[in-house]
């Protein structure tokens, strides 16, 4: 039993006692107390009471995380559904990201493409004019040649294709490749002395690195052999 209603079992029977000090006496006749209707009322009050206060305590403790247990067969079902959903919901996942990274493989160039269609147009206006030129006219050829490099180098920069600037610069692995070293000493050593082929960068990542001639500081025999061609060259 709970404190609660212990307490108020405890006001009852004092209650009763009470009433019971306040009663007539006894009957002479019969030896028993002559019930009192104030008595009565106030023992179905105190009935009333104790009762109201079961019930109240009952619904506190429900409203404080005492529920009454489920069907166990019901709490399967909600597990079953909402792991049906669940799956549901990742194989959606799944497919999308399937379709997006299909559509990125096969359409992500589709911009630069688009933008390299007026070089080929350009390309084939140079050739036709070239063919159709009775005394092959080299000059306006290269012209048409020089105009689709600009277009192409355009399209490219539109698309954050950029060239990387090497000679003059300090060779750096990171965007040069060194294919051969030439004794130079008109200027430091590892100075790209000259480019064989031009690398590209897209926007910070290297797409090929440049191909170049370092420079080196030159030994005595070609510091003597450089003097000898200078001393013939001035003569």
């Amino acid at each position: 039993m709970s404190p609660k209603k212990k307490s108020r079992k405890i006001e009852v029977e004092r209650a009763e006692e009470a009433e019971d000090r306040e009663s007539p006496a006894e009957e002479a006749s019969e030896g028993t107390l002559s019930p009192s209707p104030e008595l009565e009322e106030a023992l179905r009050e105190a009935a009333e009471a104790v009762e109201q206060t079961e019930r109240r305590d009952e619904a506190e403790g429900l409203a404080e995380g005492e529920a009454a247990p489920e069907d166990p067969a019901l709490e399967l079902k909600k597990t079953q559904d909402q792991l049906l959903r669940l799956q549901a919901d990742f194989e959606n996942f799944r497919r999308r990201a399937l379709r997006e990274r299909t559509e990125a493989h096969q359409y992500g160039h589709q911009n630069l493409v688009k933008d390299l269609l007026s070089t080929v147009d350009n390309l084939d206006r140079a050739i036709d004019h070239a063919q159709k030129s009775e005394d092959g006219d080299l000059d306006g050829l290269l012209q048409g040649v020089e105009l689709v490099r600009r277009d192409l180098l355009a399209a490219l920069a539109r698309n954050g294709v950029t060239p990387i600037e090497a000679v003059g610069e300090a060779f750096d692995p990171a965007l040069h490749e060194a294919v051969a070293q030439a004794p130079d000493a008109s200027v430091a050593p590892n100075t790209v002395t000259e480019e064989l082929q031009k690398g590209y960068l897209l926007r910070d990542r290297l797409l090929r690195p440049s191909r170049v001639i370092v420079s080196r500081a030159p030994d005595e025999e070609e510091k003597g052999a450089e003097n000898t061609q200078e001393g013939e060259a001035t003569d």
